[in-house]
């Protein structure tokens, strides 16, 4: 069966270039009324304009689908609130959130301004929260949702003089962990894209040849599929070149060290096997990670823990 977004409102921000305009696109083309969000500025948030937003907005009102532009900085969260009450005045309903805004400011953590550095947080982080919290009541009330947060494999894996952006990135998976528990209820599914794209972002980092792969159009399928009614929830999708694969984090299964063995020395005596991958697992909450170490203690302690 064809994925579509027939009668379903979406907001992408950062929709004005690069992968935020292609998302735009996709989602419209398959029936998505879309809330076209960019700032305008640029790659290092400097400046503004509207333009960028109102001619993506217009490419696809003149392809035949239905769509507004805002302007807002989606740190601001008073601005925030003015875009999704205008969504709400016009369509009533709010059912996909791509958060994909963001800007670069790279520099060595040694040289790097403190200002620039809360600047990108703030801009990633504050703002997909910004845009996720004030939609959030409308998806519960309508019991449905489907939210993207977007990493990048600068924060899953880490990146030479990006510790802001690094940052930034790596609290998505954070985000979306905890948002993905509180939504399931109200059928609201989070998900995280980790794309690696050629756009403006990445321009004089990739060889040219390698730009006409990692076209964002590859990536958007991908998406599209995350915001999807039957999409998963608490993915992180990594996704470049038509690649897609699932990024997951994984605990050893350890050691537990007890009574006079409990020293740094018996850390560092057992670390291999506190390493190993052989019987690693996913954990699915916070609680998982303490209930496995209190069981563990009390099994080796030779205590009966009544811990379901």
């Amino acid at each position: 069966m064809d994925i579509r977004f027939d009668n379903r409102v979406a907001i992408v921000t950062g929709a004005g270039t690069g992968l935020g305009r292609s998302h735009a696109l996709g989602l419209a083309a398959r029936g998505a009324r879309v809330m076209v969000n960019d700032l305008g500025v640029t790659t290092d948030g400097q400046g503004a304009s509207s333009t960028a937003a109102e001619a993506v907005a217009q490419e696809i009102r003149d392809a035949g689908g239905e769509a507004m532009a805002h302007g807002c900085d989606v740190s601001d969260e008073a601005g925030v609130k003015d875009m999704v009450a205008k969504v709400m005045e016009a369509w009533g309903r709010i059912d996909i959130v791509v958060n994909n805004a963001g800007i670069l400011r790279d520099k060595t953590f040694s040289k790097m301004e403190m200002s620039d550095f809360r600047k990108v947080v703030d801009v990633h982080l504050i703002g997909s929260a910004n845009v996720t919290h004030a939609c959030w009541p409308i998806m519960r009330a309508q019991k449905y949702g489907r939210i993207v947060l977007t990493s990048s494999a600068s924060g899953l894996y880490g990146n030479f003089g990006q510790s802001n952006y690094g940052a930034a990135k790596a609290a998505m998976m954070g985000l979306m962990n905890v948002l993905h528990l509180e939504g399931a209820r109200d059928n609201i599914r989070v998900n995280t894209l980790a794309p690696t794209a050629a756009t403006r972002m990445t321009a004089d980092l990739l060889p040219e040849q390698a730009q006409a792969l990692l076209a964002p159009e590859t990536i958007t399928p991908g998406l599209l599929y995350l915001v999807s009614e039957d999409g998963p929830s608490r993915v992180i999708l990594g996704a470049g070149a038509g690649s897609f694969a699932q990024t997951r984090v994984y605990e050893t299964e350890g050691v537990t060290l007890t009574g006079d063995d409990n020293t740094p020395e018996g850390v560092a005596a057992a670390f291999d096997k506190i390493t190993d991958a052989a019987g690693q697992q996913e954990l699915t909450d916070a609680f998982s990670q303490t209930k496995k170490y209190a069981l563990n203690a009390a099994k080796a302690q030779g205590l009966d823990l009544d811990w379901g």
